[in-house]
C-alpha cells in the first residue's frame, strides 16, 4: 500500500461528508494529491472511491461507471431536502399498495429518464452552488438533464415504505427518484436510508471502513 499512486474503496460513514473522508485519507498517508470519485450525502453511506496521486485524473473513468444504491423510500411526508435530514413541506394521504401496482410503477422509471437537479445539491447554476443557495431560502430555476437507470428492484414494502435497489448512471440523484415514484404512486415521498452498494465491478462488501483503512495502512507503513 505504500506509495502514492492509490485507488481506494471506503466504506464512507454516516454523518460525513464525502470530503471528509478525502481529509482523513490525506492525513493519515500524507499524501498531498488525493480525491474522490462521485459525492455522497452525509447521511449516506457505502462505496466512495477515493484516489491519489496521478491517478486524481482518473475521476471521470470511475464517475461514469454504473452506480447501484440501496435506498428505503419513505412515502406520505416530502421534505424540502429530499431525504430525512430536512423538514417536512407537504403531507399527503398513502393510497392503498399493492405489489402489481409497485412494481408497474417503478417499471416507468427505467430507461432515459429527465430529472431536475434538488435544490439541496451540489451542483451549480451560473457559478453558484445550489445548496448555499438553499440554505439561504432561495430557489432557482434549474434545467432537466438526462439520467439512465438501468435496473430497478423492489427488495421489500410496507404501507409506507418501499425498500428498492437502483442501478444508475452518472447524474442520477436518488432524492429525486423518490418523490418522483412517491408522486406516481399518488402521495410524496422523501429517501429515509441511502447506502451505495457498487460503483462499478468495486462493492461495498469488499470496502474498508475508516478504521479498516487507517490500520491497514499504518501496518504496511511499519
Amino acid at each position: 500500500m505504500i506509495g502514492n499512486e492509490h485507488i481506494l474503496n471506503i466504506d464512507k460513514p454516516m454523518d460525513w461528508t464525502s470530503f471528509d473522508v478525502v481529509r482523513k485519507i490525506r492525513y493519515t498517508t500524507k499524501i498531498k494529491k488525493v480525491g474522490h470519485a462521485g459525492t455522497l450525502d452525509p447521511f449516506a453511506t457505502g462505496v466512495l472511491i477515493v484516489l491519489t496521486g496521478k491517478n486524481t485524473k482518473r475521476q471521470n473513468e470511475f464517475m461514469d461507471m454504473p452506480k447501484t444504491y440501496e435506498t428505503e423510500i419513505a412515502l406520505g411526508h416530502k421534505m424540502d431536502t429530499g431525504d430525512r435530514t430536512g423538514e417536512i413541506v407537504e403531507s399527503l394521504p398513502i393510497p392503498e399498495l399493492n405489489e402489481p401496482l409497485i412494481l408497474d410503477t417503478l417499471s416507468k422509471f427505467t430507461g432515459e429518464i429527465q430529472q431536475i437537479p434538488p435544490m439541496y445539491s451540489a451542483k451549480k447554476v451560473e457559478g453558484k452552488t445550489l445548496y448555499k443557495l438553499a440554505r439561504k431560502g432561495k430557489v432557482v430555476e434549474r434545467k432537466p438533464s438526462t439520467v439512465v437507470i438501468y435496473e430497478i428492484d423492489l427488495l421489500s414494502w410496507t404501507a409506507d415504505q418501499l425498500n428498492v435497489r437502483v442501478k444508475c448512471g452518472r447524474g442520477t440523484y436518488i432524492r429525486v427518484l423518490a418523490e418522483e415514484i412517491g408522486k406516481a404512486l399518488g402521495t410524496v415521498a422523501h429517501v429515509k436510508e441511502l447506502k451505495r452498494t457498487a460503483i462499478g465491478d468495486y462493492r461495498v462488501e469488499d470496502a474498508l471502513s475508516i478504521p479498516e483503512f487507517i490500520e491497514k495502512w499504518n501496518s504496511s507503513a511499519a
